[in-house]
């Protein structure tokens, strides 16, 4: 395992961390009441972590079953000293008292006196970020908790867009964040730069499952990687920054482990292999003529098709094979959320485009239609329909 200072907290956490949303049935109800099974795997997967050397548990309040687990697991099963390891857990009460309750009940919860780190979990969109951190707000109680003892470091988790990032991070309100960014998804490099100046830890979010469901990834990606699984290798792409502290690894089995043991030394994404394999993946990009504009210069509201996301969808799926996972993340957008901005390319919400702001000649339209019928499953068509790409060119 190796270590890394987590910023300014002067933490050295372990590059890897194990977190508490996919322990078995924990998104069931009643959140409290844990199942035989729930609280056997979660103490084997804590237990193997300790004995590779993982040294940091993240859960929060919304993984419903997780923190009691974790708060047995750590306290009453194993009974691990709690000098030995950092406990992150995650919140987001919508107001002063509301943000002091719910921290107190997970005190409780996770049977400790203290959070090393302490996440406003979803900073999503400018909305949340101005109430959140609001004069007299959730963020505000947060920093009193921190004075009182009962966390030592506040930080947040976002999904947000990269500008709604970087404004957060520059209220100068936190310590840490935890975020999105791995091979397939890059564009939240500017806010770890950014991080970075200010000395925040940075943790990245499921690198392996948001990342591209990489342990299940295409054979195209597979053998532009050779030498390593994809999950070894953009375990390496992510740590290959010094800015990056940890990842969340989701780790659900023994088996799980013996494959993090491969990512070490992290300094070897330096090495021909690691850069071939990243030339390799690369080059795919000129598979699909369509891949040069992004969409990330267009705003969306929550109620609007969320342009950049399905142009990054389509481009995984024209140049990586990663349909599946396209059509994973593409059902997120079946009620429109926070978590997951954006609405099914339609027809009707396709002709809401403003077309002033699209590269002339790029046929958006055409590809978001094509996107929509590649990922849209619904019970009837998932058994039905047969996709047929578009014939598309350039104008």
């Amino acid at each position: 395992m190796e270590y890394r200072r987590f910023g300014k907290t002067e933490k050295k956490l372990s590059v890897i961390t194990l977190g508490g949303m996919r322990f078995k049935h924990v998104w069931d109800d009643p959140r409290n009441e844990i199942p035989t099974d729930t609280q056997e795997h979660c103490n084997v997967l804590v237990e193997q972590a300790i004995k590779h050397g993982i040294n940091h548990f993240e859960t929060a309040y919304g993984y419903k079953k997780s923190e009691t687990a974790l708060g047995r697991t750590l306290n009453q099963e194993l009974k691990i000293d709690r000098n030995s390891y950092y406990l992150m857990t995650k919140g987001n009460g919508h107001s002063a008292s509301a943000m002091r309750q719910m921290v107190e009940e997970q005190l409780q919860t996770l049977q400790t006196d203290y959070f090393d780190f302490y996440a406003w979990h979803g900073i999503n969109n400018d909305e949340i970020l101005q109430q959140s951190c609001a004069s007299g707000g959730a963020v505000e109680e947060l920093l009193k908790l921190k004075e009182e003892g009962l966390i030592k470091h506040v930080g947040f988790s976002t999904h947000a867009p990269l500008n709604v990032i970087t404004r957060t991070i520059e209220t100068d309100l936190f310590e840490f964040v935890n975020l999105h960014y791995y091979y397939f998804f890059q564009r939240n490099k500017a806010a770890i730069q950014l991080a970075q100046s200010k000395d925040m830890g940075v943790f990245i979010i499921s690198p392996n499952d948001k990342g591209g469901q990489l342990f299940k990834a295409p054979e195209k990606v597979r053998n532009a990687i050779p030498h390593a699984t994809p999950i070894q290798w953009n375990a390496r792409f992510c740590l290959r920054s010094p800015a990056v502290h940890t990842l969340s690894f989701g780790m659900t089995e023994n088996a799980h482990f013996d494959e993090m043991e491969g990512i070490f030394p992290s300094s070897s994404f330096y090495q021909d292999s690691d850069l071939v394999a990243k030339q390799n993946l690369d080059a795919m990009i000129m598979d699909d003529p369509f891949t040069s504009f992004d969409g990330y210069n267009k705003t969306h509201e929550f109620n609007e098709i969320n342009i950049a996301e399905l142009l990054r969808l389509r481009k995984l799926w024209k140049c990586y094979d990663m349909l599946d996972f396209a059509k994973y993340r593409y059902k997120e957008l079946r009620e429109p959320n926070h978590w997951v901005p954006g609405v099914y390319a339609t027809k009707e919400n396709i002709d809401k485009i403003d077309l002033a702001q699209i590269p002339q000649g790029f046929p958006i339209k055409n590809l978001l239609e094509e996107a929509h019928l590649a990922f849209y499953e619904s019970p009837i068509e998932n058994h039905i329909k047969k996709i047929e790409p578009l014939k598309l060119k350039l104008i």
